[in-house]
């Protein structure tokens, strides 16, 4: 379980730096400086929900010394309001004792489904005492809107289905989510992986370190990613067929589990050690991710590896004077609307506590801004590229009160329309979320194809597809212009 002993240390060290370095062709703006009773510590990305509005967790804070043994509360649901955030659910309220169990410690993003609804992992809470030791063994939870409760709890872990569950869920294709856990399991306490249906159904679909030596990996880490084909990839931190630097593997419809790759494989670990952000598909159909330790300087790595288990490394950190190109990249990468992969990093940069970076297409890296306390500190979490065309983000550290900050990063990013899925057939139901103007949409076209709709909110279309419809693009007009979908929307027979 993560603890913050060295981020106070870091946060007391990081004070004393003021010096904000960027490009000026990059606007930083931090938002929310979290002050403990609105949430602390947040480690998890942000989400653009179909209302437009921005959601995240917190490690700690959301109330007031609460019941699970942290001085500023056990997290909290948020949603940014200014400088400060709007606490939706604070977890472990101070009227339950004892061992928290609608969840503690969420370190996990959230995701948004098909229902609507918000659902994510805390690494603590139980009913009961817990073999997974004092915070429990983790729950899998459901956030309603509108609902005066808020939370319900729909799992919690019992060490042998799985425990201590760090990163967020996925819903695939079939509806169901799909996510991991770093403890527990039929092999002993080596993580798991598991399925879970809206109605809190889970089955538990692989137990890792199955094979001798634990060549299939262990201590699953980073959210999982459905690929095109299906399958579900992700990556362990530990095991493998090497000396113990993590994995990158595939599971198919029939919970068979393939390893496509184990680190470091060469010489001095230049391939990376410990990846731990999870991973994404690309529009080239390879996958991309990072390492937190290794490559040729040893201070993580960016790598890209095909659905075959070809792998390349693209990028070592720490390879500049004082390692001011990062250190650490805690979090994976993103791939945005220009075709580029962003990420940040823990350490390093000009100043010390990270950086946010950008990989191009070409293989060109920048390192877009270093981070310093006052505007935030040691971002353990990625980034999202919203529909406004800005890169948002979190820091575990630093900002006005040195509990993190939420900000958003300018790089000259278009608008874009987002689709609540990429693939249906004709008369389909399709939500749509994007840039703030469409009370003033007119039209909604499927790869020129005219579809009727109706407006939800400012950000949010309810549409169909439409008759006729072929794949490509959705285009939205409105009378400030006509903004387009990221990605094709592809028709199905």
């Amino acid at each position: 379980m993560k603890t913050h002993g060295i981020a106070f240390i870091w946060m007391v060290l990081a004070f004393c730096m003021t010096t904000v370095v960027h490009s000026p062709a990059q606007t930083y703006q931090v938002g929310v400086n979290f002050n403990a009773g609105d949430g602390a510590f947040p480690e998890s990305p942000l989400i653009e929900g179909l209302d437009g509005n921005l959601y995240g967790t917190t490690f700690n804070g959301g109330g007031i010394k609460g019941d699970c043994l942290y001085q500023w509360g056990c997290g909290s649901i948020y949603t940014p309001s200014g400088s400060f955030a709007s606490v939706l659910y604070a977890f472990c309220p101070i009227n339950q004792q004892g061992f928290c169990p609608d969840g503690s410690l969420p370190t996990s993003g959230l995701v948004q489904a098909t229902d609507g609804n918000l659902y994510g992992t805390t690494q603590g809470g139980s009913s009961s005492q817990s073999p997974c030791g004092q915070y429990g063994c983790g729950t899998v939870f459901k956030f309603v809107f509108g609902n005066l409760e808020g939370l319900t709890t729909l799992h919690t872990f019992n060490y042998t289905d799985g425990g201590v569950p760090t990163t967020g869920l996925v819903q695939a294709k079939n509806g169901k989510l799909y996510g991991t856990t770093t403890q527990g399991g039929t092999n002993g306490n080596y993580g798991t992986l598991f399925e879970i249906t809206l109605s809190g159904t889970l089955t538990t679909i692989y137990s890792f370190c199955t094979l001798a030596n634990c060549a299939d990996g262990y201590l699953p880490s980073g959210p999982l990613v459905q690929g095109s084909d299906g399958s579900l990839y992700g990556e362990t931190q530990a095991g493998g067929a090497n000396t113990n630097g993590g994995t990158i593997f595939k599971v198919n419809s029939q919970g068979t589990l393939t390893t496509l790759y184990s680190f470091c494989a060469k010489t001095k670990c230049a391939d990376g050690v410990g990846p731990v952000g999870g991973l994404i598909q690309a529009a080239d159909g390879n996958f991309y991710g990072t390492t937190v330790q290794g490559g040729a300087y040893g201070g993580g790595t960016i790598f890209r590896i095909t659905p075959a288990g070809k792998f390349t490394t693209l990028h070592s950190f720490c390879s500049q004077t004082n390692c001011t190109d990062g250190v650490a990249p805690n979090a994976g990468v993103i791939q945005a609307t220009d075709g580029n992969l962003y990420g940040t990093t823990y350490g390093g940069g000009a100043n010390g506590p990270g950086t946010i970076f950008e990989l191009s297409a070409k293989g060109k890296f920048t390192t877009l801004y270093s981070f310093s306390s006052p505007d935030g500190a040691y971002p353990l979490a990625g980034l999202l590229e919203d529909t406004n065309g800005y890169l948002d983000g979190t820091t575990s550290a630093g900002g006005l009160y040195y509990f993190g900050t939420t900000y958003s990063l300018s790089v000259g990013l278009s608008p874009f329309v987002r689709a609540t899925h990429n693939v249906g057939k004709v008369g389909a139901a399709v939500t749509l979320n994007g840039p703030t103007s469409f009370f003033y949409a007119t039209a909604v076209r499927f790869n020129g194809v005219p579809a009727t709709f109706s407006i939800v909110n400012d950000s949010e279309i309810s549409t169909n597809v439409p008759t006729g419809a072929t794949t490509g693009k959705i285009s939205v007009v409105t009378t400030f212009g006509t903004v387009k979908s990221a990605v094709p929307f592809r028709v199905i027979p």
